[in-house]
């Protein structure tokens, strides 16, 4: 063996190294972008879940909806308005 032989062996070592971090690094980065991928698909569906689930809630709350609701219960509006009470204040002597 020369002289320049282990420095040959040193290099080939530090490039293989390297190759390796790099491949390593690469296959990280594939796994988050495919993580992320998945994340926005879920994001998606969700926000159009919750689209969907906010349109039902306003329907809901729609008196019309809430008066057919009830008259399947049997409760009906008043068809007399409703008075107010007034309270006579009692004066202090």
């Amino acid at each position: 063996m020369s002289g320049g032989a282990p420095k040959n062996w040193m290099f080939i070592i530090y490039v293989s190294f390297l190759a390796t971090v790099m491949i390593a690094s690469s296959h990280s980065a594939d796994g988050k972008v495919h993580r992320i991928a998945a994340l926005d698909e879920q994001v998606k569906e969700l926000r159009s879940e919750f689209v969907d689930v906010r349109s039902d809630m306003q329907e809901l709350k729609l008196e019309s909806t809430v008066l057919r609701i009830l008259e399947r219960d049997g409760l009906f509006p008043s068809e007399t308005p409703p008075k107010k009470i007034k309270v006579k204040k009692e004066t202090e002597e």
